[in-house]
């Protein structure tokens, strides 16, 4: 009994205190500005590598107490109140699409930006616990220091929280400020303070949550980033509202982590069982993420009616037809000449590739409104097929994703916006950990696990030129079979659900069925490029390809960056999209001037893009509409020589005409 309660209190208590942190950083944000920023992490993994570099003896070696008080105190706020004079502000009344671009994008910016002032390769940085080596018991549980701080400034954290969005008047502007800015302001609120102040206070619990995390990982950025979305588990509990239920949430997952950590230390387990457990347990906030998502109804705000801002057009078959013979023209120039290196062939072929999972997000996203983070991941599924089938195990794995896009819409049809994008999200990292990285549940995965995984391709097209070229042809007609779909009946039921879901379903327009439809159809796309980047690929077919954030370069993040970049309501948007995605690199490699800003452009470019979503090719082309309209424009003069009369008057039969023209009748 004394072993149990160690287990299932003690040590759950003192897990328990960094997740909450996390959490009511998110909770306030979400509360007091209804934006979700996916870019938590990341602000958190910022603070604590500041405050290795303030603190650590490899760096400045000031002071702990000194560290603590500049971190939280004076770079979290300045980095909080600068996000919202450049950002947050511009997102009031965004749709959620929209906010997710714009916290993804700020998210790859600042984990680029780690990367660039403490580069990976310069040593293994870590940060000292608080008190280090200082302990205490409790009923026989020896205690950190560094555990009791951090549970002190959870119940810190809680009361305070609860006493300012309460009891002052700042709170409850604060919670009046999400539901209309306006009538805020009415009453004597000043949104923009109220904003201010909530980022501000965000940041600095984020930051809290990195420095108390960082001691027990090597301090990477995307390790440490990873680790505080954990965090989005625990604030679904409380439906990112309730405080005290983020708070029971957080004691929920370290009860689980403690079950998954006790079982197999009292149960004589195989070792391949006990292995499986311990990789489970690394699962728990994603599994706790679905399983909330699933189970618990959506927050009525999240039903609103939104603003969703991109215009889909009706591309004509024409344009995209001779649009995508040129990109087959040129590829098979590239293919049959020497005007470019072997290196970029392969980056470019990986670029189309991806390009065609692109497009299943220009159908999902772009034209039926539905939100998702797991193309990428459900394109391994193909891979996965294409690798143990050979070839033609393609039309397989292109079934295979089409199923299970169908599974993933189940528990989507009653959900919209946010809670669809965490749900695809949570979806995409559980294939990542249990499926496509898990040695122990799947052992013949291994050599998909390590990048090592080789695929065949068809033997007419085994050459990369052949292939390099049949990857175009295959891109093209997706772009063409789904400019068919969108200018015909389906296209129609898609826009139509994208605009006003309430409205189709008084028409009697089925939304569960076209919901399946669209889901299935989209990853049956996505299946088919990642098959065929597994073939283009060839012999280093692995995880890291078509996880969401492993392999250092947060592989499935940029996806959707670059489809809103290059336009996600537009099949020539998801071209310049792919190129942008592995062009960006490529320069970077080339000129090493550029590697600086062709690292963070994805992020930033998301950020600027988040205030004009039709992306880069939709307002490209509207440019030069709009120049030729006015270059067609002729303006006739009416005050000439020949118009006037000898006073300087227009003349009667002038006036009229003017008159007609400007559809003006001056009581005729």
């Amino acid at each position: 009994m004394e072993e149990l309660f160690r287990y299932f209190v003690v040590f759950a208590i003192l897990a328990a205190p960094t997740y909450a942190i996390a959490a009511s950083g998110l909770v306030v944000t979400y509360t007091t500005t209804g934006i979700f920023n996916f870019a938590h992490g990341a602000i958190g993994m910022i603070i604590a590598f500041c405050y290795w570099q303030i603190t650590s003896s490899a760096a400045w070696d000031l002071p702990v107490p000194i560290g603590l008080v500049l971190c939280l105190l004076v770079i979290a706020p300045a980095l909080g109140w600068l996000l919202d004079r450049l950002l947050m502000r511009r997102l009031a009344g965004a749709s959620t699409i929209t906010t997710i671009v714009a916290t993804i994008g700020l998210l790859f910016a600042l984990v680029s930006l780690a990367d660039l002032i403490w580069p990976s390769g310069t040593g293994v940085r870590s940060v000292e616990k608080l008190f280090a080596g200082s302990t205490f018991e409790v009923v026989g549980v020896t205690v950190e220091y560094h555990d009791a701080v951090a549970l002190g400034a959870a119940i810190a954290v809680a009361v305070g929280l609860r006493a300012l969005l309460f009891g002052t008047r700042l709170g409850t502007a604060m919670r009046a400020v999400v539901d209309s800015r306006e009538l805020a302001a009415l009453n004597g609120a000043d949104p923009n303070r109220v904003s201010s102040v909530a980022w501000m206070l965000g940041c600095s619990l984020a930051g809290l949550a990195g420095i108390l995390l960082a001691p027990d990982l090597t301090l990477t950025s995307i390790a440490l980033t990873l680790v505080v979305i954990q965090a989005y588990a625990v604030a679904m509990v409380g439906r990112l509202r309730s405080l005290p239920l983020t708070f029971l949430g957080a004691l929920i997952l370290a009860e689980v982590n403690s079950l998954f950590d006790y079982i197999p230390l009292k149960v004589e387990l195989s070792g391949t069982v006990d292995q499986a457990f311990s990789d489970l347990g690394s699962a728990t906030p994603i599994l706790m993420l679905l399983v909330v998502l699933v189970v618990m109804r959506q927050d009525k705000a999240a039903l609103r009616p939104e603003n969703i801002r991109f215009r889909v057009p009706r591309p004509s078959m024409s344009r995209v037809a001779a649009t995508m013979g040129g990109l087959i023209a040129v590829c098979a120039l590239i293919s049959v000449t020497d005007i470019v290196s072997a290196n970029t062939v392969d980056e470019l072929g990986k670029g189309l590739a991806l390009g065609i999972v692109i497009l299943s997000l220009v159908l999902l996203t772009g034209w039926a409104g539905q939100v998702s983070l797991a193309q990428l991941a459900l394109s391994g599924i193909a891979a996965l097929a294409v690798w143990k089938m050979g070839p033609y195990g393609l039309l397989v794995g292109v079934v295979v994703t089409a199923v299970v896009g169908a599974v993933v819409a189940l528990p989507a049809l009653r959900m919209r916006s946010l809670y669809l994008a965490l749900t695809t999200m949570a979806f995409a990292l559980l294939l990542e950990r249990v499926v496509y990285g898990n040695n122990t549940l799947f052992p013949e995965f291994l050599p998909f696990a390590t990048g090592s995984a080789s695929a065949e391709r068809f033997a007419l097209i085994e050459s990369d030129e052949a292939f390099f070229v049949f990857l175009a042809v295959v891109f093209g007609a997706v772009a063409l079979g789904l400019t068919a779909i969108r200018n015909g009946h389906f296209g129609r039921r898609l826009a139509a659900m994208k605009d006003s879901p309430s409205a189709c379903a008084t028409l009697g327009l089925d939304l569960t069925v076209t919901k399946l439809q669209v889901f299935a159809l989209s990853a049956a796309i996505a299946g088919l490029g990642g098959g065929l980047l597994a073939m283009w690929k060839s012999s280093s077919v692995g995880l890291t390809d078509y996880a969401l954030l492993e392999g250092g370069a947060l592989a499935g993040l940029p996806l959707v960056l670059v489809a809103v970049i290059g336009g996600i309501t537009s099949v020539t948007g998801a071209l310049l999209g792919a190129v942008l995605l592995v062009g960006m690199p490529m320069f970077g490699r080339w000129y090493g001037a550029l590697r600086t800003p062709m690292s963070l452009a994805p992020g930033l470019a998301g950020i600027g893009l988040a205030q004009n979503p039709d992306g880069v090719v939709r307002q490209v082309g509207e440019a030069i509409e709009e120049a030729r309209a006015r270059a067609d424009v002729v303006a006739e003069p009416f005050e000439t020589p020949e118009t006037l009369g000898t006073d300087g008057r227009i003349g009667a039969a002038d006036a009229s005409r003017l008159d007609d023209e400007l559809g003006l009748s001056w009581g005729r």
